[in-house]
């Protein structure tokens, strides 16, 4: 009989340190399930995790890149404006969907600006001329990004695209806008925020 507290005693330890156990690993699931949701897009998007991966490094690449060819080097964030910017020379044009970045310069370059009219990102209608550029696939809501020698980027958000070099007028007293002139379309934009450049 002395033996029997014994044996309870015993068992009931046992018991509970099984209990202890399933319930840690129980509450240790949480993490994992998490894991396989957050792992989901990329199984919906068909990448793998060696080619997501793969993926990751080859856009922080594009990205690196894209600082490097910036005159000054890379941009900060993206700050709103409540008003036009000072006047400054416009360096290039960047239409990020297009795939476009390219100096503005005089007759010899791809891309003109009209010099006797406003500055990109400045009171007024700014107007940027380029036969190559292809504007008719540029969608309404997309940016147009103008480094400028003060050191700011001009970021205008697209709010129409027409054809024809004479079509998308709109002009509002003391706005910022850009009228962008290519082959057979035009697109007008207006000055929704700037960039800092280093």
């Amino acid at each position: 009989m002395p033996r029997a507290p014994w044996v309870v005693a015993s068992l009931t330890v046992a018991l509970l340190a099984t209990t202890v156990v399933a319930l840690q690993r129980t509450e240790g699931a949480g993490p994992a399930a998490a894991t396989t949701d957050d792992a989901l897009p990329s199984r919906v998007l068909g990448l793998s995790g060696h080619r997501r991966l793969v993926r990751e490094l080859e856009l922080g690449e594009q990205e690196r890149a894209r600082a490097a060819r910036s005159p000054r080097g890379a941009a900060g964030p993206l700050r709103t404006v409540s008003g036009p910017l000072r006047s400054a020379r416009p360096l290039r044009l960047r239409i990020p969907s297009l795939g476009v970045d390219v100096p503005l310069g005089g007759a010899d370059e791809e891309v003109s600006w009209d010099s006797s009219g406003p500055a990109p990102g400045a009171a007024g209608t700014a107007v940027l001329t380029g036969d190559g550029l292809p504007l008719g696939a540029l969608r309404r809501g997309r940016t147009i990004e103008v480094p400028r020698a003060d050191h700011r980027t001009a970021v205008f958000t697209v709010v129409r695209v027409a054809p024809g070099p004479a079509a998308a007028h709109e002009e509002s007293a003391g706005r910022a806008h850009l009228r962008l002139i290519g082959g057979e379309s035009a697109v007008l934009a207006r000055l929704t925020g700037h960039r800092v450049t280093g």
